[in-house]
């Protein structure tokens, strides 16, 4: 008889439910609000940790505006002049780079025919 009750014992045991089981299902809301919380928490201390390197980056940034602004004044029409030389970038493969230094830039075989107007006088 006590090896009829071993196991009807154990079968009574596993199908009950534990005391930390519920019926009702957890609402939803709450592990939602709780991520969200979470990831503000995460955030405000990255900001937190960030704010002193963002700040020397607002300070690196006004230092070297001027620069930036001087370097625009002087380089853009030569900038330019150069863009006057090219039609299109996208008419031209990725850059080879030869192993004595040199940069090929080639013109894509199926680019349409480009010929730039250049001035008489080019000094080298």
């Amino acid at each position: 008889m006590k090896q009829i009750l071993i196991p009807v014992f154990a079968l009574s045991l596993a199908a009950s439910p534990l005391a930390a089981q519920t019926d009702a299902p957890a609402p939803e809301d709450d592990g939602v609000s709780l991520m969200e919380e979470g990831a503000k928490l995460l955030l405000r201390g990255l900001l937190t940790e960030m704010e002193p390197a963002l700040d020397d980056l607002q300070g690196l940034a006004e230092e070297m505006g001027p620069r930036m602004q001087m370097l625009t004044d002087q380089m853009g029409p030569a900038f330019a002049d150069l863009l006057d030389q090219i039609d299109d970038i996208t008419q031209y493969q990725a850059p080879e780079f030869l192993p004595n230094g040199d940069i090929i830039i080639r013109r894509r075989d199926d680019a349409p025919e480009f010929t730039p107007e250049l001035p008489e006088d080019i000094e080298l």
